[in-house]
């Protein structure tokens, strides 16, 4: 097994298995891949430089594609990853997980006394990832949890190091409402999605979930809480810690 690729902290950062990546070519993309903010050259090269994935994220990316599965992708997935091992965090509660490819790689930056919540709808989703996270080798760190991610949430009573938000894009600003007194003072609350294929920045755009977003970037930016940052790597991803 070979270290986490550009690890300093081998103690906490997981092995991964080598694996093939899943084949691509320049005109013919995952569905995964499609429908972000990045110019596709730019795409093209930021997964040249990826190195193999191992056999189930690889399986996880096949599947995506097969199914029209929305999956952060590997890209994303290791900004989840190094976010983690930045921060030291232990706890992440993650909103909106299918079939658990994102979830993977948080319990790799969690590490093995980390723990990470898993949240899906769909009863079938969450038991082909716990298939999947056996065979990781992560099972044992991940909380399975069904049924709304806000409801389940709202549960906690414990504070979160991260708070990962990748639900009804509808339901981004009950998500901030919700989700800021549950996390420690210096974690982080990473939404995906926030550029939502550019519609964000289209004036004509008012589906509900194009406003949904707009309102949940501009409580981000407009908390004296938090500090945030958008990356506009794939749909956007925005990275804000709790200041206070």
């Amino acid at each position: 097994m070979q270290a986490w690729p550009g690890s300093a902290c081998p103690g906490r950062a997981e092995a991964f298995l080598e694996g093939a990546q899943l084949p691509q070519t320049k005109h013919s993309k995952p569905d995964w891949r499609m429908g972000g903010v990045t110019a596709g050259p730019v795409e093209d090269y930021l997964y040249s430089l990826l190195p193999p994935r191992d056999e189930v994220l690889t399986e996880i990316e096949g599947e995506a594609a097969k199914r029209k599965i929305p999956i952060v992708g590997p890209v994303v997935g290791r900004i989840l990853g190094q976010l983690a091992l930045m921060t030291g965090a232990k706890r992440v509660f993650e909103m909106g997980s299918a079939i658990g490819y994102s979830t993977i790689w948080w319990a790799r930056g969690v590490g093995q006394d980390g723990r990470v919540f898993y949240t899906d709808g769909d009863r079938k989703n969450a038991e082909q990832a716990r298939r999947y996270f056996a065979r990781a080798g992560v099972a044992d760190r991940i909380k399975i949890g069904v049924g709304d991610a806000l409801e389940l949430l709202s549960e906690e009573k414990q504070e979160f190091d991260i708070i990962f938000n990748d639900v009804d894009k509808e339901d981004y600003p009950r998500v901030f409402r919700l989700s800021i007194p549950r996390l420690r003072k210096g974690g982080l609350l990473v939404t995906d999605n926030v550029l939502w294929s550019g519609k964000v920045a289209d004036p004509k755009n008012v589906e509900p979930s194009t406003k949904a977003i707009r309102e949940f970037n501009r409580l981000l930016y407009s908390s004296p809480a938090l500090f945030t940052t958008i990356l506009p790597v794939r749909d956007g991803i925005a990275v804000a810690i709790k200041q206070s």
